[in-house]
């Protein structure tokens, strides 16, 4: 069924102890104290992941910053520019060789808005070029001793840099390091990472490269959203991601269509190819993602009797995501809390109420065959047996045509 996504943590503060920040840190389990790393790219891609997809940024940081690590072959990839620029420091890790591709690869993130961190920076010719682009610089506390950091410290300042004492185990460093100027802490003193998961469902690797295919062909976008539409989680994750904080955008996007219109080809075929890379390689739950994909049909087809085009694609979203619940082993109040959705599809989901409540109970009678709760409910929408049974045909034919397990 749902799966797990793992993260960790670990609290950035200011020199009043105040949350500023958190580094997220890869994990691969719920109670790991530390990563076991084998492939820092492939880490790297899961904590994006994590956080884009999986977790969200809302969810996730809490209007925080979130500092992630990057070694040459992250920063060079397309993932790391899928990133919100407002929220991410990117934090150049210190194996990263400072070449001419790196230099303009990270003044392409300072011109797009993101914060540059210099990771256990050590002063020294090669590394100097840095420091023009960067925001921050981070110095390991158990490795450079305080009265052998003055040259560090002199060149951060000159370029305006905030410097960040990380490893702080202790009130002494904490205060011999505030003394010399350091701005931010990080370290068990104030806080160990803190792991964090969440119940996920992935989309198939298979819909993921069909729709990556339509993408790629520049296909029309009523083609693209059909593709969304075969894959619960591929609709979810979507509307998460096009909604999140990150976007900045004044109202909420309730369609798949205005979603892929907003967000455009390229950014959509880099994102696609990062869900690719955590996409599992059979379905998840295959009968309930069929059911899911039926009763958002049928709720569609239901409220074209009576409502406008933008509230039909507000039932489709609400008959699939009726059984998120289901899907990610999660109560539908905490499903809720990961995405933003309309007022009326949220009360449909948690009480069969509002707008779309009665059609989201109609559908499910449907499928349970309770012929007197689907005479009643259809009589209260002002729908004819015919109507509703029409529908229903309608929706079963259209889950067969996509060919769904």
């Amino acid at each position: 069924m749902a799966l797990n996504a793992y993260l960790a943590r670990q609290p950035i503060v200011d020199g009043r102890h105040q949350l500023v920040a958190y580094e997220l840190l890869f994990r691969d389990a719920p109670h790991a104290a530390a990563a076991r790393i084998e492939d820092a790219a492939a880490a790297g891609i899961d904590v994006i992941s994590n956080t884009l997809c999986n977790m969200g940024t809302d969810w996730l940081l809490k209007g925080k910053l979130a500092f992630i690590n990057m070694d040459s072959r992250l920063l060079m990839s397309d993932f790391s520019a899928l990133l919100p620029p407002d929220k991410v420091v990117l934090e150049v890790l210190e194996t990263v060789e400072v070449t001419p591709e790196v230099i303009d690869r990270l003044k392409s993130f300072k011109q797009a808005g993101f914060r540059i961190a210099l990771d256990d920076y050590v002063h020294t010719p090669e590394r100097a070029d840095l420091l023009p682009l960067a925001d921050y610089v981070k110095l390991d506390v158990l490795a450079h001793p305080a009265d052998g950091i003055i040259t560090t410290v002199k060149a951060a300042r000159k370029h305006g840099v905030k410097l960040l004492a990380e490893k702080v185990e202790k009130r002494e460093q904490f205060e011999q390091y505030k003394k010399l100027g350091f701005e931010y802490f990080q370290g068990y003193y104030f806080a160990r990472p803190e792991n964090v998961s969440a119940k996920v469902v992935n989309p198939t690797q298979a819909a993921v490269i069909q729709l990556m295919e339509k993408v790629r062909q520049e296909a029309d976008v009523r083609q693209v959203e059909e593709g969304f539409k075969r894959d619960v989680a591929l609709t979810f994750k979507l509307l998460r991601y096009i909604n999140s904080a990150a976007f900045g955008l004044t109202c909420e996007i309730q369609s798949i269509r205005h979603a892929v219109s907003i967000l455009g080809y390229r950014p959509l075929n880099k994102w696609l190819t990062l869900l690719l890379a955590t996409a599992s390689p059979s379905p998840m739950a295959p009968v309930l993602s069929r059911t899911a994909v039926t009763r958002g049909r049928l709720c569609e087809l239901l409220g074209a009797y009576h409502l406008s085009k933008s509230e039909q694609d507000d039932l489709f979203i609400t008959g699939v995501f009726s059984m998120l619940d289901a899907l990610l082993e999660t109560p539908m109040q905490q499903v809720l809390e990961r995405i933003t959705i309309p007022e009326n599809v949220a009360d449909a989901l948690l009480s069969r109420s509002g707008l779309y409540g009665p059609i989201l109970a109609l559908a499910e009678a449907c499928e349970s065959g309770e012929a007197g709760r689907i005479e009643s409910l259809a009589e209260s929408l002002f729908l004819s047996p015919e109507q509703v049974n029409e529908a229903h045909l309608k929706a079963l034919a259209w889950v067969e045509q996509l060919g769904l397990e």
